[in-house]
């Protein structure tokens, strides 16, 4: 092999890392792979996310009668207590139908932050397997957010039918939900991978995020309307990323009208930002995690 051929044959060798019988570390370059080769190999291996998924919640007993009632039951249980809650600090004074309004931001945002808090482990707890397999490693948090759809996903029945007790319009603005979700579903990924990457260096990362998680629903339209939050207080709620999608979410089940084109383009914009950072800077440092679990 001459020396010019020897550039050539290391990028083939990259590219075909995780093919390759024998997978040797090497630096990346400004330690990022081949983005395009990486993900197109985090694509063909994919089903090893779907069976970790599956796994994992075959653990949990979510499969079992009693596993799927309490899948159902513990998030309507949350938003029986906090609309309590709100009732008395509003001393009865709320809007109407305000339980459909709270039962589904908190379903939402119960997805957002019980699979953010999953997948901060999701490295840490896969050591074995990043010790003696190579594949993408960004397939360990991201099998955590199908966890957390296959969780997500009965919920809705339970909405579906406080909706129609209610009252609420039915009507095609309700496919906007669908786009919503799919937002909502990228800035978790995003999270997910940023938190599962910190933990790797930083232990007490998944201590830490319960009190987050609550800080931020706070800071979040879900116990309140967007519209509600007075004006001292808009600039706050409206750096949260997640206020235009609960904000949508809202307008769709609650209010029955399709969500504004710039609420859309706000969440669109986050959710792409937190999938470059989040997904940047996992792939960047997967490199390192053998050597610091």
């Amino acid at each position: 092999m001459t020396y010019t051929d020897a550039p050539a044959t290391a990028r083939r060798r990259r590219e075909n890392e995780f093919a390759a019988e024998r997978h040797v570390y090497e630096p990346h370059r400004i330690g990022l792979p081949p983005l395009v080769p990486y993900v197109r190999e985090a694509w063909r291996r994919r089903q090893f996310a779907y069976e970790l998924a599956r796994s994992t919640i075959r653990a949990q007993h979510l499969q079992t009668f009693f596993g799927q009632m309490w899948l159902l039951l513990n998030p309507l249980l949350l938003s029986v207590v906090y609309f309590i809650l709100v009732d008395i600090l509003r001393h009865g004074n709320r809007p109407p139908h305000y339980f459909v309004h709270l039962m589904a931001c908190l379903f939402l945002f119960n997805f957002f932050s019980t699979t953010v808090t999953m997948a901060a482990k999701s490295v840490v707890k896969g050591g074995k397997l990043i010790l003696n397999t190579a594949f993408p490693r960004s397939l360990l948090p991201l099998s955590s957010v199908l966890i957390g759809l296959r969780r997500f996903i009965p919920t809705l029945g339970i909405y579906a039918v406080v909706h129609v007790a209610s009252g609420l319009p039915i009507g095609p603005h309700l496919l906007w939900a669908f786009p919503v979700a799919a937002l909502l579903t990228l800035f978790t990924a995003g999270v997910a991978m940023l938190v599962s990457a910190a933990q790797v260096y930083f232990r007490d990362v998944s201590s830490f995020l319960p009190y987050l998680m609550r800080i931020w629903m706070y800071g979040s339209p879900v116990l309140y309307f967007y519209n509600e939050v007075p004006e001292h207080f808009r600039w706050l709620i409206d750096s949260n990323p997640l206020t235009p999608i609960m904000a949508s979410w809202s307008d769709i089940l609650y209010s029955g009208v399709a969500p504004s084109a710039g609420m859309m383009l706000w969440s669109a914009a986050w959710a792409a930002a937190a999938v470059a950072v989040g997904g940047l800077f996992f792939v960047s440092r997967e490199r390192e995690f053998a050597v610091r679990l």
